[in-house]
């Protein structure tokens, strides 16, 4: 496989290489809390070395994103046999999904920033899905460290579509080990509960006095192993919380800091959830960028979407996209420093 890849610079010393191949962010220089860059965005070191990728390193995820129950979905009253690629349910829109297609790109600048339109057509019936759908997703760079994922599709008939960004993160480095010492606030006061599957319940559940309380910020570390049955099933974290208020508008749900680096991320959204998932599965994968093999919780995901198995589970917010409709969503990624 030959895919391209391109290089989004700015003014102030970031760096973003993606390829067309599944729009995977291949590296993110980011500088710390003293001008020094480095990549924080775990991945491979060309291309073709995304295609043996189990882990999602970087990826663009549609039509589905996050697991579906059975791989079945039910739209207007016909069933839909999806594509299985985790067990007997689909993850992430299935072994075909957006994260390994190879995307047109057209680059883009324009006054303090730099970007690309990436853009695929997925034909009906593609991994069990319905109808044609076409997707954009639009990458931009600023001047003042913001990188943002803009995303429409349109459908010929009614399909139910989540689509995000799979990036991981290890703000100390990509190969910098452990992320326990991340500091995480989330603006969610619920979570979804899953069973053994990684499937949810339909239960929304209050954070308050959990685990998965991160109302306030602190440390992943500090929590992760505390003795909680969700964490048990998951290995870790690897669930949905439910954002505040202001669905469909630009607002904050997450902030990360990384006390030795400094470097501080910074997430907004128009989506209704984010995934937080503390890389509980990234050990005994193929060896990364330079042959570093990563580890067990070496970098974590905040992946802004809709909930896992939406189609089946009706009391969560809806994700059938109609003719006529076109779907938007927008997530920023706003990276600065803090001082010690």
């Amino acid at each position: 496989m030959t895919a391209d890849v391109f290089t989004l610079a700015n003014a102030t010393g970031m760096v973003v290489r993606f390829a067309a191949y599944g729009g995977v962010i291949m590296s993110m220089h980011v500088p710390d809390r003293n001008g020094v860059v480095a990549d924080i965005a775990p991945g491979y070191d060309t291309p073709d070395d995304y295609e043996r990728d189990g882990r999602y390193f970087g990826a663009l995820i549609g039509r589905y994103a996050n697991r579906i129950a059975g791989a079945r979905i039910r739209v207007d009253g016909v069933e839909h046999q999806l594509d299985r690629n985790d067990g007997a349910n689909q993850l992430h829109g299935g072994h075909h999904g957006f994260h390994n297609t190879v995307w047109a790109v057209e680059p883009f600048t324009r006054a303090g920033e730099s970007g690309a339109v990436l853009s695929f057509e997925s034909p009906a019936g593609d991994q069990g899905f319905p109808g044609k759908l076409s997707t954009r997703a639009m990458y931009t760079l600023t001047d003042g460290n913001a990188f943002s994922i803009d995303f429409s599709a349109a459908t010929d008939a009614a399909t139910p579509v989540s689509v995000t960004q799979h990036a991981y993160f290890n703000l100390a480095g990509h190969d910098a080990g452990s992320i326990a010492d991340h500091e995480l606030l989330l603006n969610a006061d619920l979570f979804t509960p899953v069973r053994a599957d990684l499937i949810p319940t339909g239960e929304v559940r209050s954070v308050k006095n959990t685990a998965f309380d991160f109302t306030s910020s602190r440390s992943i570390g500090g929590v992760i192993d505390c003795d909680d049955e969700q964490l048990r099933i998951a290995g870790g974290f690897d669930h949905n919380f439910v954002l505040r208020a202001g669905e469909r508008s630009l607002r904050h749900a997450a902030t990360v800091y990384e006390p030795t680096s400094g470097r501080v991320l910074e997430i907004l959204t128009t989506e209704p959830g984010v995934q937080f998932y503390s890389g509980n599965g990234l050990a005994g994968g193929p060896l990364g960028k330079g042959g570093f093999d990563y580890p067990r919780r070496g970098a974590f995901a905040l992946e802004t979407q809709h909930f896992p198995d939406s189609p089946n589970q009706p009391e969560f917010p809806t994700t059938i996209l109609r003719p006529g409709v076109e779907l938007s969503s927008r997530t920023v990624w706003q990276f600065s420093t803090r001082a010690r």
